[in-house]
C-alpha cells in the first residue's frame, strides 16, 4: 500500500536528526525497558483515539471542503489498513503459540478470531459510507453515528482482549520475546503490503508520552530511531489541520 500520511524518508537524507548518540551513555540497569506486547498496546489505544476524533471532524466537515473530505478519507483507510495488519499478526502468529501452550483458551481465541473477521467486514462497509461523506457533507451526521457504533462494537473485543487474554500471555511468552511487539506488528505490515514504517509508526506513537517513545524505539532498529524526529514532524504537519477543529469541539464539550 503506497504511503498515505508520511512521504516515506530517505535513508541518506544529511537533514534526520539523531535521537542516539547525544544524550549520555546508559550503563546496562538504565536500558530503557521494553513495554510487554507493545504492538498489541499501541493499536487499540490508537484506534480508540482516532475512532474517537473521527466522527467529530466528519461533523465539522463543509461544504466545498474536498481536500479535507479526501484526506479524511485517506486517513480511515489507513486506519482499516492497520487494523487488518493487526488482525494478521494475532490470528497467523499469536494465536496459534498461544493455543499450543495454553489450550485452556482456545474457545477465547476462536470467539476472538471469529469476531476479527465480522469486524474487518463492519470497517469496510463504513468505509463505503466515509467515502460517501468525503464528497456529500449532507450524509456525514449519520456516518459518523456509523462510525461511533462500530467504535463501541470494537471497544467490547479490545477489552476481551486485555482482560481475559493479555495477562495469561505472560505466561506463555518469556519476556523480551518479539511476540507481540512493535518490530513484529511492522514487519507484518511491511510483508503484507501494509502501511509504510513511517505512517504506522507516526500513527501509533501519536500522543505517547516521550519517555514511553524512547522505550519503545529503543525496541526497534537504529534506522527507525534516527529517521522518528522527521517522520514525527511530518505526520503531525499533515495530519493537524484534520483534527484541529474536532479537537477544540471536544475540549469545549468537556
Amino acid at each position: 500500500m503506497p504511503s498515505h500520511l508520511l512521504p516515506v524518508a530517505s535513508p541518506v537524507s544529511p537533514a534526520v536528526p539523531t535521537q542516539r548518540g547525544s544524550a549520555p551513555d546508559r550503563t546496562a540497569d538504565e536500558e530503557p525497558q521494553a513495554v510487554r506486547f507493545a504492538g498489541l498496546r499501541l493499536v487499540h489505544a490508537a484506534l480508540r483515539r482516532d475512532l474517537a476524533r473521527l466522527p467529530n471532524a466528519l461533523r465539522l466537515l463543509q461544504p466545498g471542503e474536498d481536500e479535507k473530505g479526501a484526506a479524511l478519507l485517506r486517513h480511515w483507510t489507513f486506519v482499516t489498513a492497520v487494523l487488518t495488519c493487526h488482525h494478521e499478526q494475532q490470528d497467523t502468529r499469536i494465536w496459534p503459540i498461544v493455543r499450543r501452550f495454553a489450550p485452556e483458551l482456545r474457545l477465547l481465541l476462536n470467539w476472538l478470531e471469529a469476531d476479527h473477521h465480522n469486524l474487518d467486514h463492519s470497517f469496510t462497509r463504513v468505509t463505503t459510507l466515509v467515502r460517501i461523506a468525503s464528497r456529500d457533507t449532507g450524509s456525514v451526521w449519520p456516518v459518523a453515528y456509523a462510525i461511533e457504533d462500530l467504535a463501541a462494537r470494537l471497544e467490547t473485543h479490545l477489552r476481551v482482549e486485555e482482560r481475559q487474554l493479555l495477562p495469561r500471555m505472560d505466561a506463555v511468552f518469556a519476556e523480551g520475546s518479539r511476540v507481540g511487539s512493535l518490530p513484529e506488528l511492522l514487519d507484518v505490515m511491511h510483508s503484507a503490503d501494509g502501511p509504510g514504517t513511517p505512517d504506522a509508526l507516526a500513527w501509533l506513537l501519536d500522543g505517547v508520552e516521550p519517555e514511553v517513545v524512547e522505550r519503545l524505539l529503543a525496541d526497534c532498529d537504529d534506522m527507525v530511531a534516527r529517521h522518528w524526529p522527521h517522520w514525527q514532524a511530518t505526520y503531525q504537519r499533515c495530519t493537524a489541520p484534520l483534527w484541529g477543529a474536532s479537537e477544540a469541539w471536544d475540549a469545549a464539550g468537556e
